[in-house]
């Protein structure tokens, strides 16, 4: 018969048996995200924008969700954040940067106090159709090397997904515009990059950088005149319902750089890494999918408004709004983008 002495070891040993264990399925459990059922590693994902969720950016935000989540199974959370709900335009970056965020999808003018290189995209007239657009910027190309091998994003821990579309941006004001010479004295909301306060004020107008989130308001009370943006985002903020004129120019482009926090992206398993990249080449090619019918249904939508009147601009009429910006700005702005590509894309505007 078991003595009190022996009793007293038993228990404390049966003890340590159990805290072992249950430490043991502790670290079994612990992730970025904690652990599941399965008792492996989880991680979650905050995937933050500033748009609606039914934009291209919005849709293609909940494709990767989708995405991820199935082919990691549940390894992976994604929580999306539309609409500027976490963060805005002025400290998603940095959220980002401190991994309080590990997904955007910012506009490559976001990108102008990080990586100045990346206002190749904002460069006026640099597509003159959205069929231009996968060719000209894909990753191989020299605009896409300048986007996906950028050094400077590298620096700031930032790591390039995929590049997503929203389409050419058109311009809106309460006066009708026809002409580079309607613009002037005219003020227009733009994203924070030189390259487009240079646009404008080569049309004679002046430029006011604003978060998305402000543009409406703006627009209702006068702030500015008028802002550039493709029909999506104009009908998704419905910013027609202020402005009485739209002008399809189609003179630039709004592109989404999608960068995750390469800290956090090293520091998955392999095998998730993987099925990051994947489902953000997935989501890629989806976006670009959507975003031409999108855009298409938004300047439907906007018409049948009757608020707003669109004016087809003639190829003449564009090409004296791209007359007063190429080459000027595009050389103006060489050093910074980068000379070697600024001319290498000069030479393909001469051979057309």
């Amino acid at each position: 018969m078991m003595g009190r002495q022996g009793r007293r070891a038993l228990l404390a040993a049966l003890l340590l048996i159990a805290t072992v264990a249950l430490a043991a399925c502790g670290m079994r459990g612990a992730g970025a995200g904690g652990g599941d059922a399965a008792g492996g590693e989880t991680f979650t994902i905050k995937f933050s924008h500033v748009v609606t969720p039914a934009t291209p950016k919005g849709q293609a935000a909940q494709k990767f969700k989708e995405v991820v989540e199935q082919r990691s199974g549940g390894r992976i959370k994604v929580e999306v954040y539309p609409n500027s709900e976490l963060y805005g335009d002025k400290d998603e970056l940095q959220a980002l940067q401190s991994n309080s965020v590990q997904v955007l999808a910012p506009a490559s003018a976001k990108f102008t106090t990080i990586a100045p290189a990346l206002q190749v995209l904002d460069l006026p007239f640099l597509f003159d159709s959205v069929d231009d657009i996968p060719k000209v910027a894909s990753p191989d190309s020299a605009v896409g090397k300048a986007i996906y091998e950028n050094e400077a994003l590298a620096a700031n821990n930032i790591k390039v997904m995929g590049l997503w579309d929203n389409g050419l941006k058109q311009l809106s004001s309460n006066t009708e515009m026809r002409t580079p010479d309607s613009l002037a004295g005219l003020s227009f909301r733009i994203q924070p990059s030189d390259v487009l306060r240079t646009q404008f004020e080569k049309w004679g107008a002046s430029a006011t950088p604003m978060a998305f989130s402000e543009v409406y308001n703006a627009l209702q009370q006068g702030v500015v005149s008028g802002q550039e943006n493709p029909y999506s985002n104009i009908e998704s903020q419905n910013m027609h319902t202020v402005q009485k004129f739209i002008t399809e120019s189609n003179h630039g482009y709004v592109g989404y750089v999608l960068v995750i926090n390469n800290q956090f992206f090293q520091s998955l398993p392999a095998d998730l890494q993987q099925i990051v990249q994947q489902s953000a080449d997935e989501a890629s090619t989806y976006n670009r999918e959507v975003a031409a019918k999108l855009n298409a249904d938004a300047r439907t939508t906007i018409e049948q408004a009757g608020t707003t009147t669109i004016t087809e601009l003639t190829p003449e009429e564009r090409k004296a709004f791209k007359d007063r910006v190429v080459p000027s700005v595009w050389q103006q702005y060489a050093d910074v983008i980068g000379p070697d590509l600024v001319n290498d894309l000069l030479a393909q505007q001469n051979a057309q």
